[in-house]
């Protein structure tokens, strides 16, 4: 006999109320403690996709408490530091952005989410082939439908803390680490001659200095990432900006006077104080995924049951966060259940980034000098490195250890370290993969695919507009096959030592083309010691310096 929707949900309380005393868990164990919804749009007009029908636009704020002291949450850089709540909790924030069925049972049952890129949303634009947009919901902003009509729910949820406050751009709210104060390192090179420059990434928030005063600052230019650095006097620079035709102090922002030399390497080493809890960010990632595939969350439409698996993707600095959220540890749960069912980390080589440490400058990319980007361990299994041998899943259990398709342009062997992702770190010997991982490499292509015609801009040739997206949406179906019916998918297609297909420059047997020339030399990768107070051991707490 059927029962009233209302008495089913009373039911349904009580069977989770006894199961929750039997296990003794309190509630407060869902990290997801509450969702405002603040728009919901029908994407399309209302067009129907494929199966799934009609889909739905919903943006609005994620709220989160997590337990410092949960073997997980220790994951976490300087979390131990955070101020918590009267429950023993630390509580933060983030933006969301939803993209599912007005009828959420008739989608295909898997969470397809991307790791925003500096705020941003790209996965449309790379995957449906369609207009650019932070607030997708017209027929245009969802391109071909391709996403829709195979029936995947799409989230983006905020990580990053500085990602300036800008309408529709995500960003994640978290405390600050109390009673902590150290140095930060900020390097630019500007283009045309400028008086004055931001001490963030791009556009980034970046860290105000303490005491801007103070003599304990330092500002050097080199000309070299190697060369040797020539001290500025401190007389000769302050912490401001220019406002007008006025200098005005902001401890954010470097002024020099007689301006920055173009093409040169200014870096800033500058004191600043109670950073926020930058890996927050992930725990929200992991929570928020878990949480829509576990539990109930009628704000937003959907039933436990309705998301059954996740798939994560990150494009460049993104697939450089997806490699640090495994490596970290956070593909478990407070509940220890898995996280995302596949990754499909993309265009992010053999790197991760400046994520989850103290102080972290989460946007510094390739361009920066000697940033935590290229670290060890580089490959999936363990691997030697010096005196140490570790590998990017070798420390996580196998029920925790996702499926995972790693695709490269041509740039990342270049300048991404792609290689050592699958040989070993001498460049002397292929590695084989695990058998849950996959590597493609898309060659002749670039980072990004450029338009058509291809502009030139600050290169000696024309970008390419070689275009991999086709293959990348046939790979997400073999993904979804892979986990949701255990298909497998096509075996590896990458460069190997042993046949040739991957050399090193001094053997690189490039054709003679008029007008066409090679890079000099692949970006190099160098041991860097980061400090005491720089840690990238996954479970472990940061201690006050």
């Amino acid at each position: 006999m059927s029962v009233p929707r209302a008495g089913a949900d009373a039911a349904r309380l009580i069977a989770q109320a006894l199961l929750v005393a039997a296990l003794g868990v309190g509630t407060a164990a869902a990290a997801v403690v509450r969702i405002d919804v603040e728009t919901r749009t029908e994407v399309a007009g209302g067009a129907a996709y494929g199966l799934a029908g009609a889909y739905e636009a919903l943006a609005g704020r994620l709220h989160f408490e997590i337990d410092p002291a949960s073997r997980v949450n220790r994951a976490v850089a300087d979390v131990a530091l955070a101020p918590v709540n009267a429950a023993g909790r630390v509580e933060f924030s983030a933006d969301f952005y939803l993209l599912k069925p007005t009828a959420a049972a008739r989608g295909n049952g898997t969470l397809l989410f991307e790791v925003s890129n500096r705020g941003g949303k790209g996965m449309l634009t790379m995957l449906n082939r369609a207009a650019g947009s932070l607030a997708p919901v017209a027929a245009a902003e969802m391109g071909d439908g391709f996403l829709l009509r195979n029936g995947f729910t799409l989230l983006w949820v905020g990580w990053q803390f500085d990602v300036p406050p800008e309408d529709d751009l995500l960003r994640v709210d978290v405390p600050s680490a109390t009673g902590v104060s150290g140095l930060v390192r900020s390097d630019f090179v500007v283009r045309a001659r400028a008086d004055t420059h931001s001490l963030g990434d791009r556009n980034m928030v970046p860290y105000p200095a303490a005491d801007p005063e103070g003599e304990m600052h330092s500002m050097t230019v080199r000309d070299d990432p190697v060369g040797d650095r020539q001290v500025v006097p401190r007389a000769q620079w302050q912490f401001a900006r220019r406002e007008g035709g006025r200098i005005v102090e902001d401890p954010t922002h470097v002024h020099l006077e007689g301006g920055f030399e173009p093409n040169r390497i200014y870096e800033v080493v500058y004191l600043s104080e109670e950073p926020p809890v930058a890996g927050l960010g992930l725990a929200g990632i992991r929570d928020a995924v878990s949480y829509l595939k576990h539990e109930d969350a009628p704000e937003l439409g959907l039933e436990a049951g309705d998301l059954r698996r996740a798939i994560g993707f990150g494009i460049s600095q993104s697939g450089r966060l997806l490699r640090t959220f495994l490596y970290d540890g956070f593909n478990e749960d407070e509940q220890q259940r898995i996280v995302f069912d596949g990754l499909m980390p993309h265009i992010a080589g053999g790197a991760r980034g400046s994520f989850n440490h103290r102080f972290a400058q989460p946007s510094r990319a390739s361009w920066s000098f000697f940033y935590p980007n290229a670290l060890f361990p580089f490959a999936d299994e363990e691997q030697a490195d010096g005196g140490r041998r570790d590998g990017l899943l070798s420390r996580i259990p196998g029920n925790f250890r996702p499926k995972i398709f790693y695709t490269n342009s041509s740039n990342e062997y270049w300048r991404g370290s792609a290689a050592l992702t699958h040989v070993d770190t001498a460049g002397r010997r292929d590695l084989e993969l695990p058998a849950d991982v996959r590597s493609y490499l898309f060659a002749g292509t670039q980072h990004v695919p450029a338009r058509f015609p291809p502009p030139l801009r600050d290169g000696r040739h024309p970008y390419n507009p070689n275009d991999y997206s086709s293959f990348l949406r046939a790979l997400l179906l073999r993904m979804h096959a892979w986990i949701a019916d255990g298909a497998e998918p096509p075996p590896s297609r990458r460069p190997r030592l042993a046949d040739g297909t991957l050399t090193t420059l001094r053997e690189l047997e490039f054709p003679r083309i008029p007008g066409v020339a090679v890079p000099a030399d692949p970006r190099p990768v160098r041991r860097i010691d980061h400090g005491d107070s720089f840690r990238t051991e996954r479970v472990a707490a940061f201690e006050p310096p």
